[in-house]
């Protein structure tokens, strides 16, 4: 029996539970619990547990720092996605994880490959981070957001905009992870070998970096290419061209195909490559 055939059970176990937690805590809809469970269970079934800690890390501290100032982050008006994550918000953020978990799945641990993919995975999962943190905490900010491409002053919400808080949290998620990266690999390295493996300590810089990075970008596309449209009737800006009003709005800006979810998913797809090219000097040497 391979390794795979006896933790791929265990994983969509525990993945589910923590899934069925986040739809209690109303973190998650019942798609999106789906999402998770089937991302948790082949991120624990073939990245092991060192991969799945760090995937609970994202998904617990999300959580909690969507929690923060609750009230008022639902009375605004242009946050679209607020509320528990669905299916295809969990597999924004979460599909660049699973497909390296996938690979990994299919070319083992003693690949060749594996610490590419290894780092792919722990970027994706920095620039998810860095930008759920950017977002709830720059929705608290008491600074008017300015679009990052301009600089001009923008509505707390809409997409494209930052601000100092916002940047400092966008940095501190990714360092979340890059610590917690790295201290998870120390901890299973003692538990395996009794010995630390100092040499990843290289994470602690690559992976804010690469999240950040990636947060940034998240930015720069939802300030260009984002679909944006106008409702005629409330006067205001929306993501939706049917206005929760009911009435059709017209597009300003942005590719039709562009919305918040396919943002995410190419901000986790660069977070997942700026990790691998950042962190190759490191390799090499």
């Amino acid at each position: 029996m391979t390794p795979a055939a006896l933790t791929l059970p265990l994983g969509f176990l525990l993945a589910g539970l923590i899934a069925l937690i986040g739809w209690k805590w109303e973190a998650l809809s019942a798609s999106g619990a789906v999402g998770a469970t089937v991302i948790g269970g082949f991120v624990f079934g073939f990245g092991g547990p060192t991969w799945a800690v760090i995937l609970v890390a994202f998904f617990v501290s999300s959580s909690l720092l969507s929690r923060l100032g609750r009230s008022r982050k639902a009375r605004n008006p242009y946050l679209e996605k607020g509320g528990p994550r669905d299916l295809a918000q969990t597999l924004a953020n979460g599909g660049a994880a699973l497909l390296m978990a996938l690979a990994v799945g299919v070319v083992g641990h003693d690949s060749p490959k594996y610490p590419y993919l290894a780092l792919a995975y722990f970027g994706s999962l920095a620039a998810a981070t860095a930008d759920t943190w950017a977002t709830e905490l720059g929705l608290l900010s008491t600074q008017r957001p300015r679009l990052i491409t301009t600089g001009e002053p923008t509505l707390p919400g809409v997409s494209g905009g930052v601000t100092p808080l916002g940047l400092v949290g966008s940095l501190l998620g990714g360092l979340f992870i890059g610590l917690t990266t790295f201290l998870t690999i120390q901890a299973a390295s003692l538990l395996t070998t009794g010995v630390c493996f100092l040499q990843d300590a290289f994470l602690l810089i690559t992976l804010p970096a690469a999240g950040f990075l990636a947060s940034l970008f998240d930015s720069f596309l939802g300030a260009t290419a984002q679909r944006l449209y106008y409702c005629e009737r409330c006067q205001t800006l929306t993501e939706k061209n049917v206005h929760d009003c009911g009435a059709t709005t017209r597009p300003l800006r942005g590719l039709a195909w562009m919305n918040n979810d396919m943002i995410n998913v190419l901000a986790a797809s660069l977070g997942a490559l700026a990790a691998i090219l950042l962190s190759l000097p490191f390799l090499v040497s």
